[in-house]
């Protein structure tokens, strides 16, 4: 480990195109390419609707992080805004809800992968994949910033090219009438049936899957304080969000339903295995897999550079030995005592994720899912306190303002609040939502008891 430098200040070395695909990757996950098929044959052609819906709502959350962003470039993490406009209780809970969420995520990513490389190496045990990769994206994340984004950079490169392929696939399909197994390819399969395949249920129950599709989308926040220049990089990466939603989501999803009718798509396996297969794709199975593995590896990779810099920024001004070691920077500006200890924490538990019954990790992981929705929510809160306490000289001198404040803050919290009670109608949703708010309930007593006796001394 490189001795740590006496400074706290973090490198600049993230660029425009790193952003730019931190982002992208940030809302393309393995959530597309395997659950897109149970999404549409929940709710047909209307799930296309669903994405937008969701889609402007994660755009109006990215727009009010942008702006506590640029408000203040020496915050470390917009954890930092919560605290200040929120409350040190308030961030104490998202703080470390939002680090577990992150580690959680990895461990499944990673158990994913050792899945993913059976495809090619049955014999391999699952853990050996997983912890190779691990080790991998934490000599990458130690190096410098510039590393990570270099890597993350070429992870999202392999999951757009998986789905812009798949959309010029399927336009020269439906311009040539292509013969499926199943009719031919065109634009008239989308009106196969009805809009809403199961009525307006099976359209609102699409949005649990449809909002956690965009988790990670938040991370452009844990950015901010390594880009070299944030007032042009942060406002560029979260204006473009629209147009990745519409290119990626809806224009492979459309493309999907184009080629295949949706009610033929089966819920069980990647739909885009499938349509290439019809297609005569025969390697189809091996290419989806490379994909969904690059995937995974990618937000593990993001995990790592969000749980060391949660970890560095929930420690930072700390009083205790622990506290100022993982307040520490190496000499590349990089938080590499937070990032080792957050990696030694996902390795511990990837490997005992072999040994446990599938699902307790399962439910792991469903809680901190989640949780996300409070940490969006918080994001929101911490906004509309801002716009409350702006003074209006410092409000004139805003260039990058949330659009139709506070009237979009509201949409978004009456949005997020509509998914918690989605929640309640799924048996497996149900005891996740109850189990985060078990969860959250904990961090306020701990951190009320720790307050308490600090209030004593």
């Amino acid at each position: 480990m490189a001795k740590a430098a006496t400074t706290k200040k973090q490198s600049h070395g993230l660029k425009n195109r790193h952003v730019q695909m931190i982002a992208l990757g940030g809302t393309i996950g393995t959530g597309l390419f395997l659950g897109a098929g149970q999404s549409i044959h929940l709710t047909g052609p209307s799930i296309l609707l669903a994405y937008l819906i969701a889609g402007v709502a994660c755009f109006l959350l990215m727009r009010a992080l942008g702006e506590l962003l640029l408000s203040d470039l020496s915050a470390h993490s917009y954890i930092d805004f919560i605290k200040k406009y929120l409350g040190d209780r308030w961030s104490f809970i998202a703080g470390w809800t939002y680090w577990v969420c992150w580690l959680s995520i990895a461990m499944a990513d990673l158990t994913a992968a050792g899945l993913y490389m059976k495809f090619w190496f049955p014999q391999l045990p699952q853990w050996v994949t997983g912890v190779t990769i691990l080790l991998i994206l934490v000599l990458i994340n130690a190096i410098t910033v510039q590393a990570f984004g270099e890597t993350e950079f070429w992870f999202a490169i392999v999951k757009v090219a998986a789905i812009i392929a798949l959309i010029a696939i399927g336009v020269v399909l439906v311009v040539i009438q292509f013969k499926t197994p199943v009719g031919h390819a065109s634009v008239m399969n989308l009106a196969d049936g009805h809009f809403f395949a199961h009525g307006a249920k099976g359209f609102f129950l699409s949005f649990q899957m449809v909002l956690f599709g965009f988790i990670g989308i938040e991370m452009v926040g844990m950015t901010a304080s390594e880009t070299d220049d944030p007032k042009v990089i942060i406002p560029k990466a979260i204006n473009e969000i629209p147009m990745r939603v519409i290119l990626f989501y809806l224009g492979s999803l459309m493309a999907l339903m184009c080629i295949y009718p949706w009610h033929y798509i089966s819920p069980n396996q990647s739909p885009f295995v499938e349509v290439f297969s019809a297609i005569g794709i025969k390697s189809a199975a091996a290419i989806i897999n490379f994909v969904v593995l690059t995937a995974a590896a990618s937000a593990c990779n993001s995990a790592l550079f969000t749980t060391g810099r949660m970890l560095f920024s929930l420690s930072y001004g700390g009083q205790s030995k622990l506290s100022k070691r993982f307040s520490k920077l190496s000499r590349a500006q990089v938080p590499v005592n937070a990032l080792l200890f957050s990696a030694l924490i996902i390795a511990i538990v990837v490997l005992l994720n072999f040994f446990i019954p599938g699902k307790v990790f399962t439910l792991i992981s469903s809680v901190a899912t989640t949780c996300f929705l409070f940490i969006w929510g918080s994001i929101i809160l911490a906004h509309i306190k801002y716009k409350r306490e702006t003074v209006v000289e410092i409000e004139d001198q805003v260039t990058f303002k949330m659009p139709f404040a506070p009237y979009s803050d509201y949409f978004v919290l009456i949005f997020l609040m509509m998914v918690c009670v989605i929640l309640l109608f799924k048996f497996e949703t149900m005891v996740a939502l109850i189990g985060s708010i078990i969860w959250l309930s904990g961090l306020w007593l701990f951190k009320t008891g720790v307050d308490r006796v600090e209030t004593d001394k």
